[in-house]
């Protein structure tokens, strides 16, 4: 006699997934990926005082916004350090 436990199912069963789910995974990273666009896109509208005030300039802003599969939001984060860590140490 065989006994199927919960543990022991393939990974390939546990991980199958609804076309419907699918659509709506997708759809909700999409929405994500235009919001994040659309608030790039808006910081591209402040002038140059402060987007320094921020750490950031316009060159960062086009980088993020050309490579996005690159995490625009921690490539910011990461020019915003180290742009504080020179205002810090001269």
């Amino acid at each position: 006699m065989v006994h199927l436990l919960s543990s022991e199912r393939p990974s390939l069963a546990a991980a199958s997934i609804s076309p419907v789910r699918a659509f709506a995974n997708w759809f909700a990273k999409a929405r994500a990926r235009r919001a994040q666009r659309v608030a790039l896109e808006s910081l591209l509208e402040y002038d140059v005082h402060r987007l320094e005030d921020l750490g950031i300039n316009r060159q960062d802003l086009f980088e993020a916004l050309d490579t996005p599969s690159k995490r625009p939001g921690y490539q910011l984060q990461q020019r915003r350090a180290e742009s504080s860590r020179i205002w810090l140490n001269p």
